[in-house]
């Protein structure tokens, strides 16, 4: 077992440890991690909940684990955090080994603090008693008034001054949250684990908080893990996403990377609406076959000469050069932002919704195919209008065909794989 941490002498002057005020995040490094249950029926063989998960995170960075319900993120949460114990592999928090095959850290050795999607609070205790109880077992031991200060910054860091003598049922939804941050922030983990924070909220509460917890632990530099269903949220606040399917992780990138250049088909249409239009791969649109389509004549928006194309229904679509290996028959990723609508006799819009900001449109194109569009509500369509269509964007990627062409809306947040 690791040994205990050292305690730092308090300032003689104030009764804080020198680093009281200061926060630093830790790296975390996750290599070849799996985490299984045992079978409910009794079977010998266990239920895999985590698969060889391996994840480098960067001191100070927030990860958000992202994925579909069952696909095993808070499984992974519970596994940094030391709340369940890996089959296989390890965990490094700020380079100690918090747990492998021979090391296991207790949960309250490891500096981390967490806040649950119902955040936990005790409700006889007072809001400052609440925050007070996280620092109990702290590593860094304080006098009570340190302890007191440390409260007294807690609650402002929440914005939450006025409220210390509060009980937790005299608060909203949101301040309840804000005082559960509090508690798992007073101590000074290096890192934050949340699991589903904002998940309980209504929508308007859940965009204000979600924007204070990011403003929050970007000025204290935790290093920060949260699972969420919600890719909004994950992209909004995660630095690095982590996309997880049947408890492997499928892809960690930028929520720039993931959106524009997904590595499966699966991630395309998880982390937003994906049209895969068939299409033909070819190495350069100068020596481009002739390929019939329905789209806007003579089309080649977007792509520039010697590039990598695909010809599809839409006319030529530019592909990444990391796509190039996709030869022959190949589904071509296509976003509906991507899809521009012109006066045309091409298309048949068959569905319109308006949501103020852009106008979602679905249409039937002239061979059957269906394919969805968004534009901005400045020039709005209407059921049974006529359009030409063409693509508009840059490059994006393929795969090798599995089917036709089709659009598939984001998967929906309780669907469960395996």
């Amino acid at each position: 077992m690791a040994s205990t941490l050292d305690t730092e002498p308090e300032d003689p002057t104030t009764g804080t440890p020198p680093n009281a005020g200061t926060q630093t995040g830790a790296s975390i490094a996750i290599s070849d991690v799996t985490v299984a249950y045992d079978s409910p029926d009794g079977a010998d063989t266990p239920i895999d909940a985590v698969r060889d998960a391996t994840l480098e995170i960067s001191a100070g960075s927030i990860v958000a684990l992202l994925g579909p319900s069952g696909c095993g993120k808070t499984s992974l949460l519970r596994a940094v955090a030391g709340l369940e114990r890996p089959r296989t592999g390890s965990i490094t928090i700020g380079g100690r080994v918090v747990s492998d095959s021979h090391t296991w850290m207790q949960p309250e050795r490891r500096n981390v603090g967490m806040v649950f999607q119902d955040g936990a609070l005790f409700p006889h205790l007072t809001v400052a008693q609440n925050i007070t109880f996280g620092l109990r077992g702290s590593a860094n031991k304080m006098s009570k008034r340190a302890r007191t200060k440390q409260v007294e910054e807690m609650l402002h860091l929440v914005d939450l001054d006025e409220f210390g003598d509060r009980l937790p049922g005299t608060l909203s939804g949101g301040q309840q949250q804000r005082v559960a941050l509090a508690r798992s922030l007073a101590p000074q983990p290096s890192v934050l684990l949340l699991d589903e924070p904002f998940s309980a909220l209504d929508a308007a509460l859940r965009l204000q908080l979600r924007a204070e917890v990011a403003r929050i632990v970007r000025r204290i530099d935790v290093t920060t893990i949260f699972v969420t269903h919600d890719q909004d949220e994950a992209f909004v606040l995660g630095d690095q996403v982590a996309v997880l399917r049947d408890g492997r992780i499928e892809q960690v990138g930028t929520p720039d990377d993931l959106y524009r250049r997904p590595n499966t088909r699966w991630v395309a249409g998880f982390v937003g609406e994906a049209n895969l239009i068939r299409g033909r791969f070819d190495s350069a649109v100068d020596g481009a076959t002739p390929h019939e389509h329905v789209g806007e004549p003579n089309n080649t928006s977007g792509v520039q000469p010697n590039s990598l194309v695909a010809n599809t229904l839409l006319g030529p679509v530019p592909l990444s050069t990391e796509q190039g290996r996709a030869h022959g028959d190949v589904e071509v990723l296509v976003r509906p932002e991507q899809v521009e609508l012109r006066p045309g006799d091409c298309a048949l819009i068959t569905d319109v919704e308006y949501y103020g900001h852009d106008v979602r449109y679905e249409l039937q194109l002239n061979d059957g195919s269906i394919l969805a569009a968004r534009a901005t509500s400045s020039e709005l369509y209407e059921n049974g209008d006529r359009v030409c269509v063409r693509f508009s964007g840059g490059p994006t990627e393929a795969w090798p065909t599995a089917g036709s062409a089709h659009s598939c809306r984001p998967l929906p947040t309780d669907f469960r794989i395996g």
